[in-house]
């Protein structure tokens, strides 16, 4: 899955530069990276992409190798429910029996062995009729990933453990958060799924009648002239849900695999301190900058200088066009300031 505008690293990720097709860790983009880690054990024609009609082009421009046939046209953002249920009709009809690993294009792993390990594994869980989720080891009490509580144990399989996964909690908050990290029972959901695409077609069908009734009408126009406007037309139609609400919370025969591989959802400027690390003041720097007195700041800068007296706990952003100032703790606001930009009708820095 690389659609999506990133939203909350604005103003360095836009609409039309996600940031999935930028550099933000190394020499490659956060696309190219995903490709790079599944490309030893996924042949060139099992990879496939699903994003807006424009990425879809940037992103192939980006990893030429990849199948054209392969980039499935999301007409607009619609969640994780119907944009998994469209790929999941695409591999249906090229192999009934395919197992079916869903990943995205904006997330940093920094263990890819174990991390591929881990993949092969689920795919044994997910041939024995499991949905599966990969579980991230937490690391502190965030209230911006999803959390998976663990239930029965299963098995143990490619060295890894596999439960049950008993309760879905969507972002909690601080307090409870702290519980379920002190109760050594939970994993951060990290969207990753593994599973066979008739058992997920099932769930689609039991639980979501309706969207599996538009992408029906989608699937019937496959390969005919009239194609993109019944995508189109019937896309537009739809409930934004993502997988987890629609399908996962509500599943039956559902498993995570517990794992730790230096796993980061590069959704926010928070997410980039982490990766980036500081500097013996405390300030994470990109770019040019001077200063006095300015300590535990994200500093991301473009061409120009910046520089600073007495700061201390922000995020400054400047980018050609736009610059943010913000503390560090309000991180998560930015998603309202880029609707509040929306609605001033200055949608020219989107």
């Amino acid at each position: 899955m690389a659609g999506g505008s990133g939203t909350r690293l604005w103003p360095l990720s836009r609409e039309n530069f996600p940031k999935q097709v930028l550099q933000l860790i190394g020499d490659r983009t956060m696309f190219q990276q995903s490709i790079d880690r599944i490309i030893s054990i996924f042949p060139l024609e099992q990879i496939w992409i699903i994003a807006s009609p424009e990425l879809c082009k940037r992103l192939h421009d980006q990893v030429p190798e990849l199948l054209k046939k392969n980039f499935i046209i999301e007409p607009e953002g619609r969640g994780t429910a119907p944009a998994i249920g469209l790929a999941g009709m695409h591999l249906f009809r090229e192999d009934p029996e395919a197992v079916m690993t869903v990943l995205t294009a904006d997330h940093f792993i920094g263990d890819v062995p174990q991390f591929q390990k881990a993949l092969v594994a689920a795919e044994s869980v997910a041939r024995k009729g499991f949905l599966t989720t990969l579980g991230i080891k937490p690391s502190n009490p965030s209230t911006g990933y999803g959390y998976i509580e663990l239930g029965e144990f299963i098995n143990e399989i490619g060295g890894f453990s596999v439960f049950h996964a008993k309760r879905f909690t969507e972002k909690p908050d601080r307090n409870t958060a702290e519980k379920m990290i002190a109760s050594g029972r939970y994993s951060w959901n990290s969207g990753m799924f593994i599973w066979e695409v008739k058992r997920i077609m099932q769930e689609y069908e039991r639980q979501m009648p309706e969207l599996i009734s538009a992408l029906i009408q989608i699937e019937s126009a496959f390969g005919k002239m009239g194609y993109p406007e019944i995508l189109q037309k019937v896309w537009s139609r739809l409930e934004k849900k993502s997988v987890d609400y629609g399908i996962m919370e509500g599943a039956t025969n559902t498993a995570i695999i517990p794992i730790d591989i230096g796993w980061i959802d590069i959704g926010s400027w928070e997410s980039l301190i982490e990766l980036l690390g500081k500097d013996d003041q405390g300030n994470t720097v990109v770019g040019l900058h001077l200063g006095i007195d300015t300590h535990n700041n994200l500093i991301y800068g473009n061409k120009r200088l910046i520089t600073t007296i007495g700061i201390q706990d922000f995020v400054i952003v400047d980018t050609e066009d736009a610059v943010l100032v913000c503390p560090i703790d309000r991180v998560q606001e930015i998603r309202e300031l880029v609707k509040l930009i929306k609605e001033s009708g200055k949608s020219q820095w989107l």
